[in-house]
């Protein structure tokens, strides 16, 4: 696929999402004043789980403005008196949702990063083990190699002491011989 069939899917996709989102924006002015909530950018912006932005751009923001204005038109009427934290209360539990699903995602992230810092600490315990075995291996070839040197050297030493010994008792047993002759010829 090409650059422009790239981009024209890209916004395709935006154009979606767009519609989306601002039919979630009407569906939230309709739910808000079937339940008799406040009607602010703020609350139709976190019921349609949308920015406040988008609450205030052209097009949106005459529905939200229609919208308050039948609300005032209503509330202009007496009404049976409230709780004053009733108004509140939907707000709150917005935000407890909010809080929650945020929880959730940081403890998914949390778990994500921990398992790919287990991966990680894997992949160099491995590449550190590896490393030390090879190093150690190189040091025990090393060492054989310096101990059979050794061996071969005192093989060599004791066969020369062998045979050094071995001159030396002749040359002692002829020494006495030759003081005997000596004492013995006078």
């Amino acid at each position: 696929m090409n650059a422009r069939g790239n981009a024209h899917t890209l916004v395709q996709a935006r154009r979606r999402d767009s519609l989306d989102k601002r039919q979630r924006v009407h569906t939230a002015l309709a739910a808000l004043e079937q339940e008799g909530r406040k009607i602010t950018h703020t609350a139709v912006a976190r019921t349609a789980g949308v920015s406040t932005w988008l609450t205030y751009t052209e097009g949106i923001r005459e529905h939200v403005e229609a919208a308050q204005q039948r609300q005032r038109q209503r509330v202009s009427q007496p009404v049976p008196a409230r709780d004053p934290n009733a108004a509140l209360r939907p707000e709150l539990e917005l935000a407890r949702q909010e809080i929650r699903g945020l929880r959730e995602e940081r403890d998914q992230m949390r778990q994500a990063l921990r398992h790919q810092l287990g991966q990680q600490l894997d992949a160099l315990s491995t590449t550190v083990l590896t490393g030390r075995v090879d190093e150690l291996m190189s040091n025990n070839q090393r060492l054989a190699d310096q101990l059979r040197q050794a061996t071969d050297e005192n093989t060599a030493l004791n066969a020369r002491v062998a045979s050094l010994d071995q001159d030396l008792a002749a040359a002692r047993t002829s020494l006495r011989r030759m003081i005997r002759n000596e004492n013995t010829a006078r």
